[in-house]
């Protein structure tokens, strides 16, 4: 037995309460290696008395990578403490596994309580909670500078003609506020309930992430009475708002970095950020954009977004008050916080206290490109954006670049990374105004396009559409992928935006099923992928056909009793034709 590729943590991902009250418990082991898994466990203050140790509890294989398999069980401690080990058997030995490390299973061992792991005490104040609403969430993200110009007399003097052409860095095309709210019908009914914003605060670009004031929205945008109104719109309609805003940098125009340009070592705000030497004028002291001679920290390295100390206890207090004041005069429901993984795990965690103070049912995403473990234990945020699990996707979908195997291995390997109620919120998006549309990827061919997104829309977590791409909007890289949205009804895709109300209707009938039910990859055909989903009585069968033609997809699994409910393909016995790049959803009840 492979003991170095044996592995548990308490108080993480490999040991939590959940919110149905239960204990769960992983152990990770090398993959074929062990035969059977068991978990010893009880109370502590029992362990002599009971003499628990004596029963051994089999534990379920949930999820196999390419190196490691993963194990679990879930139990209920009558007195909120447990202690507990593993024992681990194979064709060769029988091994114990606890908090002391491997040994062969022996009285002595089995008998001597300090060889045990241990929760002393399961508070619940200290399980992982995101807010329920959130897990039951069909994103739609806004780029409001794109969105739609409801309110022409607001554009900026340079606005061009509304048109999908592609956009440059700078240019304006008087998307607004009142934009939003002309069409929130249009999202109601797409199916939608969850509205994401990139930054509508004041600042001098069209993405507003160089922002000068953020107590203040964009004038080319609107103002708090119009705001208040999308707010209102938007919840009457059952929608929740989720506001961006980028705390790791300010934008250069902002009063509190002009007040240090001028002042200097004199300014008040001169420990707001991380000054290593005087000036800080642009084209003074190696402070050239995109230089690595700057004299100051700045998001990557330009000059226009000096980076905030957020150390210091001025700019705590700046920050929190900014998210604080949105949530309690406006009613925001969500922030979405940009570069999260640039600012210290300190203030997250002041910000998470001092957010859920306000309001104990917000949503706080980090924008994170990696794995997040750190950010992820209940603190700081809820959830962050899933681009590891949806990029293996991408990979399979949309490069084709990986193979059944690996895609089942890299997205079991992220499943595994974090507590069932933390999967359950993490943000699923496919593209965005950071990357290319991933229509434009696929040579926009709307076929592949709508197999990605069922499969994205099957998944455990929250997914999100990005603007436009329900109507065929293209783009590349940005900024390509911000182009304008496509109202003229007779150049959208009115076939594919049928099939996204579809979809939405699908996921939000379903959504439990997706979220709390057991996920099984199942065997199938070659360039297929196919995995069922069982909650209860009802258990989901999803097929994918990846391949270049029609083939027919075996699924021996299936039962005779389960009926297609989404997608399209003919049955012939336990096998499934299934047309290049498309899709069937059987149900079983």
């Amino acid at each position: 037995m492979e003991l170095a590729a044996i592995f548990h943590r308490p108080e993480s991902e490999d040991a939590f309460l959940h919110t149905d009250g239960r204990f769960y418990i992983r152990l990770r082991t090398k993959k074929a290696d062990v035969l059977k898994a068991y978990l010893l466990g009880g109370d502590p203050y029992l362990f002599d008395t009971e003499k628990w140790w004596q029963q051994q509890r089999p534990m379920t294989k949930i999820a196999e990578t390419l190196t490691h398999d993963y194990w679990e069980i879930s139990v209920e401690p009558p007195f909120s403490r447990w202690q507990y080990g593993f024992v681990l058997e194979n064709n060769d030995e029988t091994i114990f596994y606890g908090d002391r490390g491997c040994f062969p299973v022996s009285e002595r061992v089995l008998t001597y309580s300090n060889y045990y792991f241990r929760m002393p005490f399961l508070h619940e104040q200290d399980a992982f909670k995101a807010p329920e609403w959130a897990s039951d969430t069909r994103w739609y993200q806004i780029f409001p500078e794109r969105f739609a110009n409801g309110q022409p007399e607001l554009s900026p003097a340079n606005v061009k003609e509304w048109s999908k052409e592609s956009p440059t860095t700078s240019a304006f095309y008087g998307g607004d506020l009142q934009g939003i709210i002309n069409h929130l019908d249009y999202l109601e009914e797409l199916g939608i309930n969850g509205l994401y914003f990139t930054p509508i605060f004041k600042a001098p670009t069209n993405h507003k992430y160089d922002t000068e004031d953020y107590f203040t929205i964009d004038s080319h945008f609107g103002n708090d009475e119009t705001f208040q109104l999308l707010v209102d719109e938007a919840h009457r309609r059952g929608m929740r708002i989720m506001l961006d805003a980028v705390f790791n940098h300010i934008g250069d125009l902002s009063p509190q970095w002009q007040d240090v340009v001028k002042n200097e070592e004199k300014s008040k705000y001169k420990d707001w950020f991380h000054v290593h030497s005087f000036p800080v004028r642009e084209g003074e002291n190696g402070n050239i954009e995109n230089e690595t001679t700057l004299s100051f920290d700045t998001f990557s390295f330009t000059i226009h977004m000096p980076k905030l100390n957020t150390a210091n206890p001025e700019v705590q207090d700046y920050l929190i008050s900014i998210a604080t004041y949105w949530v309690e005069k406006f009613g925001i429901d969500a922030w979405r916080l940009d570069v999260a993984n640039e600012v210290d795990h300190q203030f997250w965690k002041k910000l998470n206290a001092a957010l859920t103070a306000v309001r104990p049912d917000i949503y706080i995403l980090g924008e994170i490109w990696h794995s997040a473990q750190r950010w992820l234990e209940g603190d700081e945020f809820h959830a962050t954006m899933n681009y590891p699990y949806i990029e293996t996707i991408n990979d399979y979908f949309i490069d084709r670049s990986i193979d059944e195997e690996t895609l089942i291995s890299g997205l079991n390997t992220q499943l595994m990374m974090y507590r069932k109620a933390t999967t359950s919120v993490m943000f699923n998006m496919l593209d965005s105004h950071d990357t290319a549309r991933v229509l434009s990827r696929m040579d926009n061919d709307t076929q592949r396009l709508k197999q990605l997104l069922a499969f994205v829309f099957t998944q455990k977590g929250t997914p999100c559409i990005y603007y436009g791409t329900e109507v065929g909007l293209d783009g590349f890289n940005d900024p390509d992928c911000r182009k304008c949205m496509i109202w003229d009804e007779t150049k959208q895709d009115q076939d594919l935006l049928t099939f996204t109300k579809s979809l939405m209707a699908f996921r939000k009938e379903y959504n439990h099923t997706i979220q709390e039910g057991e996920l099984q990859w199942l065997p199938s055909t070659s360039e297929s992928i196919t995995f069922s989903l069982r909650e209860n009585e009802t258990t989901l069968y999803c097929i994918f056909n990846r391949a270049t033609m029609e083939q027919d997809i075996a699924v021996p699994t299936l039962p005779k009793s389960a009926q297609p409910i989404f997608g399209s393909g003919e049955r012939h016995g336990q096998k499934i034709r299934i047309k290049t790049n498309d899709f069937i959803i059987f149900k079983d009840q």
